[in-house]
């Protein structure tokens, strides 16, 4: 049945303007019962639009959208990010804001975390496959960033708190390509350790473990041995559902948090950490390990940013994450570094020649090919 048979209309007076809304509304009706929903567009494209979502036609409804305005397309991608998520394809979603931009949206704000928190819980990242993985989260939070820079969440703890996430989805980027190089295992070994003073948003037990190994693998027992110490302390505590027991006295004086959120899973196999208990055993049996973390000519643990006695706080070298003495200064080389730093192997193989020299020639390196980029 067509829809004027439907409506029956035999008046001519019908269509007189007070009756338009009417004829309308019948209209839109009729296309929604028929599921008509490409007619629908052109009447009422809002209602085409939540068609397309109740019937999960989600790349339909994104290009439908993204011919309206930038507000239209960002609700329906917040919407189909959040159907993502619940259907545990967090990688999808962050691609999705990867594609069509991260608005500096507060309403957003908690899908946002929400990627952040489940990337950094997921198993199997800690290696060079994992790149282009941490590269999108690291790119859509850098766009975040740079929008709210521009809006009145600026300088807000929310802003702070992202700029923090960038930060850290930087170093795990950074590490994941030194992985693809094996004369840059030292690199990626000092970001994981440098990743430890950001275990209150990241799980502290993952963290303790990848440092630790990593220690391990390039011969730093030392901290290979209290790390991986303190990663079973931290199972131990998940077990027991309790973090009351930890003993913090490793790391007195430096600034990796105490305060920790109590992991609600353990994040490595039980294999493997039968395997670090035995090691840790072992090794504490060895007269010849010193059972203190380094420290550097500011009497002060090596990777700590801040002065033990002079409370200095310094900025983060952008490549291992370390302690630098006089920084590049500014914030935004931080920021900017989020979106570009060691993207390619070549980079990367420019960057052995100055291995062997302080930290600072590989930041210059870095720096170089934000010019490239950016040219």
């Amino acid at each position: 049945m067509t829809f004027s048979a439907k409506l029956q209309v035999t008046d001519r007076p019908f269509l007189c303007g007070r009756y338009e809304e009417y004829v309308d509304q019948h209209y839109k009706e009729y296309l929604k019962d028929q599921g008509k929903v490409d007619s629908l567009v052109g009447v009422d494209v809002m209602a085409a639009l939540d068609m397309y979502v109740e019937r999960e036609q989600w790349e339909k409804c994104l290009e439908t959208a993204a011919k309206q305005n930038y507000k239209v397309l960002h609700k329906y991608v917040a919407l189909y990010a959040t159907h993502l998520i619940q259907e545990g394809s967090w990688d999808k979603a962050v691609a999705l804001y990867v594609q069509h931009g991260t608005p500096a949206n507060s309403q957003n704000f908690n899908i946002y975390k929400r990627l952040f928190v489940e990337m950094v819980n997921v198993a199997g990242m800690n290696n060079a496959e994992a790149y282009s993985s941490w590269a999108d989260l690291r790119d859509l939070l850098f766009n975040l960033c740079e929008n709210l820079v521009k809006s009145s969440d600026a300088n807000t703890p929310a802003h702070e708190e992202f700029e923090t996430m960038l930060l850290v989805s930087h170093y795990y980027a950074t590490r994941a390509a030194a992985q693809s190089i094996k004369q840059l295992d030292t690199v990626a070994a000092k970001l994981s350790i440098s990743l430890l003073r950001h275990t209150d948003i990241i799980p502290a037990d993952k963290a303790f473990y990848e440092a630790g190994t990593a220690a391990k693998e390039v011969g730093w027992e030392n901290m290979a041995f209290i790390f991986l110490n303190r990663f079973l302390d931290l199972t131990d505590a998940i077990e027991e559902g309790s973090l009351y027991a930890l003993d913090h006295s490793d790391f007195q004086y430096t600034d990796i948090p105490y305060e920790v959120p109590l992991p609600a899973k353990q994040h490595v196999a039980e294999e493997q950490r039968e395997e670090i208990r035995d090691w840790v055993l072992t090794m504490s049996m060895d007269q010849r390990l010193e059972q203190v973390l380094p420290r550097d000519e500011r009497d002060t643990y090596e990777a700590s940013l801040v002065a033990v006695s002079t409370g200095v706080r310094s900025l983060p070298c952008l490549i291992t994450g370390e302690e630098r003495a006089e920084g590049l200064g500014a914030e935004t080389k931080l920021r900017v570094a989020g979106r570009v730093a060691l993207e390619q192997k070549p980079v990367l193989e420019r960057a052995l020649s100055a291995f062997d020299h302080p930290a600072d020639e590989l930041v210059l390196e870095a720096q170089n090919y934000i010019s490239e980029v950016s040219a």
